[in-house]
């Protein structure tokens, strides 16, 4: 008997499938549980029609979902935390967060879609990946700075107090 596959069955197939299954297997289990309808002509063209519809979909989302890529990733965001000296914050930053400020700054991200290794405990720029779905992923730069300060400009924090009195001795006036 042919039946087409209404949801996912294991060990059968996925669901919109055309399946040859044994008459009572179909009368006994399938069909009273509503997760396959009798195959007829009729109802394969119909379950063909909808795949066509929803595959069409799946490639307009997906094409939405590479242009947000590529906006995201020339558009850094930038989150102000509390940090002490040596640039250690106070607490962390977490997908959560930088779900929110993508949020701010008009990407829909939820934060299950942020992948992180661990929170962020440092100040500086990092690179945090973003699935958008539809099998896009995104790298978004993310700038961490202490509050008070604007985004660094392409500067790398190396920790030194060489580059510090360096900077001090230019921002001093003259005399």
């Amino acid at each position: 008997m042919q039946v087409i596959l209404k949801d996912d069955v294991e060990n059968l197939g996925r669901m919109g499938d055309v399946k040859d299954v044994a008459p009572g297997y179909a009368r006994n289990y399938l069909i009273p549980r509503d997760l396959v309808i009798v195959a007829t002509d009729r109802q394969v063209a119909r379950v063909k029609h909808e795949k066509r519809l929803i595959e069409a979909r799946v490639a307009e989302r997906r094409t939405e979902s590479s242009a947000a890529a590529a906006k995201l990733k020339n558009s850094p965001v930038t989150l102000s935390v509390k940090a002490g000296e040596g640039g250690r914050l106070f607490g962390s930053v977490t997908s959560r967060d930088v779900a929110e400020a993508l949020t701010a700054a008009g990407f829909s991200v939820d934060r299950r879609s942020v992948k992180m290794d661990g929170p962020l405990k440092s100040l500086g720029s990092h690179e945090v990946e973003i699935d958008l779905g539809y099998g896009v992923h995104a790298t978004a730069t993310v700038n961490v700075v202490a509050n008070g300060e604007s985004a660094p400009q392409a500067a790398v924090d190396t920790g030194s107090d060489e580059v510090v009195a360096d900077e001090m001795e230019e921002a001093a006036p003259e005399q």
